[in-house]
C-alpha cells in the first residue's frame, strides 16, 4: 500500500519526532501491522528487558517463520522495533522509544497531551449532524471522482462540490489524470485510484498531498501526526483549532476541499472530522463497515449490491442512478438510453479501444464488471460470460506487443538451495515477478523485503556455525 511505502522510506529522524505523538503509536499499530506483528508488539510492550530471540522464536509455529520473518522485517522498517548486541548476551529484540512509551501512553490515558484532538464546547444549535457531514463529504468526494471520470457533463456537479484549484492541481501532480487544454483525461492510474474502495482513495490523496506539501515548506512530521490524530477523533464531534500549528490549520482549509474536515467557515473557532478522516486508522473490520456505511450514503440503495448486467451479446444494463457510476460506464462503453434508474448501452471495440487508448487496461474494465455484477448474475458460477471478458482482453492485445515493469534482478547463487529459499521467500509476499530456476535468477518488483530475508539467513548461518 502507497502509505506505507511512504512510511517506509522516512528517516529515523522523522520516526522520532512522528512517534511521540500517542495517537500515531495507537494508529500505526491498529492501521499499519498484520495480526503478527500486532502481537509480537503487545506481548513486549510492558517486558523491561530485551527479548532474547530463541524465546521470540518459540512464540511462532515452525511452520510460519516466513510470517515471522514479514512480521519482524516489517517492525524493524517502521523502526518499531531494534535488535540488541550486548557482549556475552544472546541476541535480543527490544520495542524502541519513544514509540513504546507513546502507545502504553495511549493504552491507558492521561496526561496532557492533546494527541487525540480537544473537544470544542459548540452551543447545541450550532452543531453540526452525522447526516449533514455524510452530505457534505459525499458532494465533495464525488466531485473528485467526476472531475476525473469526465462527469461535470452530466450533472454531477451541480449537486455542490466546490472543487479548487489546489485540488485539481493535486490530482494532476499524482498522475491521476492529463490536462490537455480544457480537457481532462483520466490515466491508467486514475481508473484504478476510481476502482478503489474509499479509505484507499483517500489515503492516496493524503500520500500525494504529503508528498506536494514538502514541496511547499510544510513540516510533514505535522502533517502526518495531525492524518492520524484525525483517524482517532469522533464523527459528529467538533473539536478546538486553539492547539493547531500554522501548517495544520492551512490543513484543515485543504482538506475541506476533498470532504474529510468540514468548517463552517474558515474563521470559526471549531472543525468536524467526516466519516473520510475518521476511518482512516480502523482496523480492518472497523473499516470495512465504515467504509460501507459511507458508501450507502455516497450511492444509491442498490448500488453496493451490484447494479451492472453484462450479456453476451456485449450489451450493458446498469441499474443506477449515480451519474458518477454512469460516467465511469461511458469510459469503455457506448451508453444508448437512459432511464431514471437505469442506463443500457453496448461495449464495441471503438468503445473499449478509446479506454484503453487513455491508458485503462482491460484487466481493470473486467474488475469493475466483476465487483459490480448485479446479483441475479452472481447466481452462475461463471457469471461475466466468457466470450465477454476474451473479446476485450484480445482488443487490447490488438495495440501492445510489450509490456515493461521497474524491478530488481537477483542472481548468482551458489547452489541451488541458496536460490530457492529467497525466491520462494518473494513470491510468499507477493513480490515475485519472473524466475529462471535453472540459471537461479528471479525477479522483484521490491527488494527490501528480500535483502532482509537474506540477511537474517546470513546471520542465522553464522550463528550456527
Amino acid at each position: 500500500m502507497r502509505y506505507f511505502e511512504y512510511l517506509e522510506s522516512l528517516p529515523g529522524t522523522v520516526f522520532n519526532r512522528l512517534y511521540k505523538q500517542h495517537s500515531t503509536a495507537l494508529a500505526i499499530v491498529r492501521r499499519m501491522l498484520p495480526q503478527l506483528a500486532k502481537s509480537f508488539v503487545m506481548a513486549m510492550l510492558y517486558m523491561s528487558r530485551p527479548l532474547p530471540v530463541a524465546d521470540l522464536d518459540t512464540w511462532v509455529r515452525p511452520g510460519s517463520r516466513r510470517e515471522q520473518d514479514t512480521a519482524i522485517d516489517l517492525l524493524e522498517r517502521l523502526q518499531i522495533l531494534k535488535r540488541t548486541a550486548e557482549p556475552n548476551k544472546p541476541r535480543a529484540y527490544v520495542l524502541t522509544n519513544p514509540f513504546a512509551a507513546s502507545l502504553r501512553q495511549a493504552l491507558t490515558g492521561g496526561g496532557n497531551h492533546n494527541s487525540f484532538g480537544v473537544p470544542s464546547r459548540t452551543p447545541a444549535e450550532d452543531q453540526v449532524t452525522t447526516a449533514q457531514l455524510d452530505d457534505f463529504a459525499r458532494r465533495q468526494w464525488e466531485g473528485v471522482l467526476g472531475y476525473m471520470v469526465g462527469s461535470t457533463g452530466i450533472g454531477l456537479n451541480d449537486e455542490g462540490a466546490n472543487l479548487s484549484l489546489s485540488v485539481k492541481h493535486l490530482l494532476k501532480y499524482g498522475r491521476l489524470v492529463e490536462v490537455r487544454g480544457k480537457s481532462v483525461d483520466i490515466t491508467q492510474d486514475g481508473f484504478a485510484f476510481v476502482l478503489q474502495e474509499v479509505n484507499a482513495q483517500v489515503w492516496t490523496i493524503l500520500i500525494l498531498y504529503l508528498e506536494n506539501a514538502e514541496e511547499l515548506g510544510m513540516d510533514r512530521v505535522d502533517v502526518l501526526s495531525f492524518l492520524f490524530m484525525l483517524g482517532s477523533l469522533e464523527l459528529g464531534q467538533g473539536y478546538s483549532k486553539a492547539n493547531l500549528t500554522e501548517t495544520q490549520l492551512q490543513m484543515l482549509l485543504d482538506l475541506g476541499d476533498f470532504g474529510i474536515i468540514y468548517q463552517s467557515s474558515p474563521n470559526s473557532d471549531s472543525y468536524y472530522p467526516t466519516r473520510l478522516a475518521t476511518t482512516l486508522t480502523s482496523d480492518a473490520g472497523a473499516l470495512r463497515s465504515a467504509t460501507a456505511g459511507f458508501e450507502t450514503a455516497l450511492r444509491s440503495s442498490n448500488d453496493d449490491k451490484g447494479f451492472v448486467v453484462v450479456e453476451t451479446n456485449y450489451r450493458i444494463y446498469a441499474y443506477t442512478s449515480s451519474p458518477l457510476q454512469i460516467a465511469i460506464l461511458s469510459l469503455f462503453t457506448r451508453l444508448s438510453t437512459r432511464y431514471p434508474n437505469m442506463v443500457s448501452g453496448k461495449m464495441t471495440r471503438e468503445s473499449v479501444r478509446r479506454a484503453i487508448n487513455m491508458g485503462i487496461t482491460g484487466d481493470q474494465i473486467i474488475d469493475f464488471l466483476y465487483t459490480h455484477a448485479h446479483p441475479q448474475m452472481r447466481k452462475n458460477a461463471n457469471f461475466l460470460p466468457p466470450t465477454v471478458v476474451d473479446q476485450i482482453r484480445l482488443w487490447q492485445i490488438e495495440g501492445e506487443r510489450m509490456k515493461s515493469t521497474v524491478g530488481f534482478l537477483f542472481k548468482d547463487f551458489l547452489s541451488a538451495a541458496e536460490y530457492e529459499g529467497p525466491c520462494q521467500y518473494a513470491s510468499d509476499i507477493g513480490v515475485l515477478k519472473w524466475k529462471h530456476d535453472a540459471k537461479r535468477m528471479f525477479f522483484v518488483t521490491r527488494h527490501e523485503h528480500v535483502a532482509a530475508y537474506l540477511k537474517s539467513q546470513k546471520e542465522k548461518r553464522r550463528e550456527g556455525g
